[in-house]
């Protein structure tokens, strides 16, 4: 294979173990933030971090369209900071509308514009959209994206913005047109954006020869009731947790199925799912299984759940999603199996999150499988977030900060 064929897999596999590497929370940050002038300015048409403005990696899904006499118009808060300058064309205050997150982001970005370039001021050219001006299910709608410039309309400055704003902690940015830079937010009441792929600590799983265990209880070495790749049941060691947060509260998606069972993850976490014909208490038809996140699942979609046969004996069988609810629970804990799945509530689920693909996020975790393989290695037990995924983070962020990915190409769709 040539290097310059080499070059898209390899960038997708570095980036691919970034976003793995995220279990329960936000990204984290490593170490203390570089001062702007070492700052590597973004390149005409990039964005940052290098996936879709509505997935779960940046933004986030696109919730629906605010008007003033709509009940989320409360949602929205207007921004007066003297720093900031807004063009407001419509003379009706709009641009001045935008989430509290949003405004957070663009307060802080104010600052560092003015700390750069003394003497120059944040613009923002467009924000909260009540008009139907930009495209469909675009986040202006929702007040959470800005396009903004420089007071001075400097055009040279604005690449360094767009890095500025990633400072910021927009949650993307994309260098769209050479007349503005396109920043957004997650949606402020989005599990999705508070939370990643755990369990709570009332949560149970199934031990060989021991019955049930709470998550809270689970030690590394325990072998608890998972599913090998062909679909077979099969006990499975808890080599490690990828994080393990005892104290934290968190928000978790509550999934109840119509055969009784009612079991809890968050937003981000990877669930199995069967579509089409799922047909309750039968087996799933063969290929039909996918993963979805947490926060996608929907009532008629199946899961497949673990019952006792006869002579003890477990075996597979599907039922619907009937109802879904959100509910703040104590504990997040992701433990890793050595299959990389795992039965919680008696319901089959992966160990993964982020990356909406188990398979791959399976391969990128390989290495860390492989290294507790070994006999006599010291395993992870502790708290917080695990060792390997925050070098795995810490790779992600410099190559997404590096000028080797750049997305050339992208069209500007949201005008």
């Amino acid at each position: 294979m040539r290097l310059h064929a080499r070059i898209p897999l390899l960038s997708g596999c570095v980036l691919l173990l970034a976003a793995a590497c995220a279990c329960c929370g936000p990204g984290r940050g490593f170490g203390k933030r570089r001062s702007p002038r070492k700052l590597a300015p973004l390149a005409y048409k990039q964005f940052s971090p290098n996936v879709a403005e509505k997935t779960l990696g940046a933004s986030g899904r696109y919730e629906g369209k605010i008007t003033r006499n709509s009940e989320r118009f409360k949602e929205l808060t207007a921004n007066y900071n003297p720093d900031i300058i807004f063009k407001d064309e419509e003379s009706t205050g709009a641009d001045r509308m935008m989430t509290q997150r949003c405004k957070n982001k663009l307060n802080s970005l104010a600052i560092s514009v003015m700390n750069l370039w003394p003497g120059v001021r944040l613009r923002v050219t467009e924000g909260w959209d009540e008009d139907g001006h930009h495209s469909e299910e675009s986040l202006h709608y929702e007040g959470r994206a800005v396009d903004i410039t420089t007071s001075d309309r400097d055009r040279n400055k604005y690449a360094m913005l767009a890095r500025l704003a990633v400072e910021a902690g927009f949650d993307w940015v994309y260098y769209e047109s050479k007349g503005h830079i396109h920043c957004s937010v997650k949606s402020e009441h989005s599990v999705a954006a508070k939370t990643g792929g755990c369990f709570p600590g009332r949560a149970w799983v199934m031990l060989e020869n021991k019955g049930p265990k709470l998550m809270r209880d689970l030690q590394v070495g325990d072998r608890v009731l998972a599913t090998t790749e062909s679909g077979h049941l099969n006990y499975s060691e808890v080599v490690t947790f990828l994080d393990r947060e005892p104290m934290i509260k968190k928000h978790f998606y509550v999934i109840s199925t119509l055969n009784g069972v009612t079991f809890f993850m968050t937003a981000a976490h990877l669930l199995f799912v069967w579509d089409g014909n799922c047909t309750e208490g039968t087996l799933p038809a063969e290929g039909a299984v996918r993963t979805i996140f947490a926060s996608d699942a929907h009532p008629g979609q199946c899961v497949l759940t673990v019952e006792e046969g006869g002579e003890g004996l477990l075996k597979w069988r599907l039922s619907h999603i009937t109802r879904l609810r959100v509910w703040e629970d104590r504990g997040a804990y992701a433990p890793l199996t050595a299959h990389g799945t795992l039965l919680v509530n008696g319901v089959m689920v992966s160990c993964y999150a982020v990356v909406e693909k188990h398979q791959l996020a399976h391969w990128a975790f390989g290495p860390l499988r492989l290294l507790y393989s070994w006999n006599g290695l010291n395993k992870f037990q502790g708290e917080g977030l695990h060792w390997y995924a925050e070098a795995l983070h810490w790779m992600g962020k410099l190559l997404l900060d590096s000028e080797f990915f750049h997305p050339w190409g992208m069209e500007d769709t949201d005008r």
